[in-house]
Parts: structure tokens; sequence; C-alpha cells
């Protein structure tokens, strides 16, 4: 048998919490301005928060510029170095062996310039696929708006790539090429490839938070992606007198790494002429950096809720 005890007199009553539904308790929180911790914002909230992250993500950008190659003897000088040194491998396999330098007039400025610009694309998504998955600490330590990082690692690129156009000038100097108004055209051709570099690394940011494995999948695309962007030859010349589907020749045209390399390259180089350039290239070039700018910073920000959990 179980003894009930019952409570002297003269105790005070039980302090039992109130019973809220709900609904009532949302209302509740609402009315004293209490959020979801964690809760996705609005779009215009979100933006809102970046911007008054600016600088965050420049100093976070120029920090991992600086320490990128922090412990080499040669410092900084690796970030012109590399492209340069896969420039002179493209140019002995590609050029010399494979000749396919025949038929192109300034072969050495038409192949760094495509080294350089496509490393910028191919480097912003590498770094895009490590965006959260490098800085899972950071994500889990501190609230703040998560594109802050893809974007701080696209600007990053930018950054890197400024330092190579040094050397990319020079280069240019020493083959003949001078300063002519065309060299103006570099400045919208880079905005807008940096609008759809950002883009890109942002939504690979998002996939790799969910699938890792897709960052092991991804060398292997770029290479591939890079060999139909007309890096190491003229797309002009390889197609020509070839049967190819017209389909084919379409996609190879409008593909936005080819388009922006040849923006790139009918801004600083004499003999890479208008006749080069694929049909309405500015707007295939605008159209590329809309879709994917836009469309990879609300697909980044519809999983904001999930990055850092599980």
């Amino acid at each position: 048998m179980v003894s009930q005890t019952t409570a002297p007199a003269d105790a005070p009553p039980s302090l039992s919490p109130p019973v809220y539904a709900p609904g009532e308790l949302a209302a509740l929180a609402a009315a004293h301005g209490l959020t979801v911790s964690g809760a996705r914002p609005s779009l215009p909230a979100y933006i809102r928060q970046l911007w008054g992250r600016r600088h965050f993500i420049t100093a976070f950008a120029t920090a991992k510029l600086t320490a990128q190659y922090s412990q080499a003897k040669l410092g900084q000088i690796w970030q012109i170095m590399t492209p340069l040194l896969n420039a002179t491998v493209y140019y002995f396999i590609f050029g010399v062996l494979m000749k396919t330098k025949h038929g192109v007039p300034d072969f050495v400025p038409f192949l760094v310039t495509g080294v350089f610009i496509w490393t910028f694309t191919s480097s912003s998504i590498t770094a895009g696929t490590r965006a959260i998955s490098g800085n899972i600490g950071l994500v889990r330590a501190l609230h703040f708006p998560r594109a802050s990082l893809p974007i701080a690692l696209a600007l990053q690129q930018l950054q890197q790539l400024l330092f190579s156009l040094g050397a990319l000038t020079l280069i240019l100097l020493a083959f003949g090429q001078y300063p002519r108004p065309s060299w103006l055209l570099a400045v919208p051709a880079l905005a807008l490839q940096a609008v759809f570099n950002t883009g890109i690394s942002m939504a690979m940011a998002r996939l790799t938070a969910r699938t890792p494995d897709i960052a092991q999948l991804t060398p292997f695309v770029l290479r591939t992606w890079m060999y139909t962007s007309g890096v190491m030859w003229s797309m002009e010349t390889m197609l020509k007198g070839t049967d190819v589907p017209a389909a084919v020749k379409l996609a190879l045209e409008v593909n936005p790494s080819a388009v922006y390399i040849d923006l790139m390259r009918f801004a600083l180089i004499d003999s890479f002429g208008p006749g080069q350039l694929p049909p309405h290239v500015w707007a295939v070039a605008a159209g590329w950096a809309l879709l994917c700018g836009v469309g990879g910073f609300v697909y980044f920000w519809k999983a904001e809720e999930s990055y850092g959990r599980g």
C-alpha cells in the first residue's frame, strides 16, 4: 500500500508555470520581439545584414589572401608564379607538342590571358566548395549571414587576380601589345565575371555543405570545363572545317567561361578582333552574371538555417 501525504495547511501554494497554447506562445514571442534562433531572415533583411558585415567580408578575404602563402619562402610571389607556371606548361604541351599555336596570332598573350582568366573562375569555384566545411568552427560559434563566407572567398580570388594582372600586363607589353582604349573594356568584363563566379561559389558552398563528396568531383568537372573553354587553343580554329552539330557549337559559344575569356582577349589583344567573338557576347556575359549571381545567392540563402547543423 502506498501512503499519501497531505501538504500542511500553512504550506505556500505551488508555483507552476502558466500553460499556453502554441498560438499564444507565438503571439507572446512576437509581442516581445523574440524570433527563432538561427531562423532564416527575409531576403531584404538578409541583404541588409550582409551589407552590415561588408567590413568583415573585406578583412576576411584580405586575411585569407595574406595567409595563403605565408609558409612559402617566396610568399605572395606565388600568386603570380602559379598561373605563369601553368601557362608555361600549357604552352609546351599544347602550343609546341600539339601545335595549337598555328593559326593563332600572338599565341603567348592569347594563352596567358586565357590561363589567368580561367584560373579566376576555377579558383573561385574551388574556394566555394570549402566555404562552409572549411570554416565550420566559425559557422557554429558565431551568428552572422553565412553568405559572407563564399562572398569573401570569391573576393579573395578577385584580389589575387588583380595582383596577377600586373604580370599579365608585362607579358602583353613584352609581346607588342600596348595599351589602347579597348583595354578599358576589361573592367566591365571582369566585373561581370566576378558576379558570375560569386554566384557559382555560393551555389557550390550550399551543395558541398550538404554533400561533401561533391568537392572531390569538382576538380574533374573543372578540368573538363577548361578543355571546352578555349583556354589553350582557339575554338574558332579548332572547329573550322569540322562537321560539328549546331547545338554543340552553340553550347561552346555561350559557355560562360569561354565568353569571359574571349571578352578579355578582345580587350587586351590587337589581333583578337570582333569577328572572333560569339554573337551578342556582351548580352550573354551579362545574362550569365545575372542568372548565376542572383540565382546562386537566392539558392544559398534558402538553406541559411541548415549550415553548421548535423
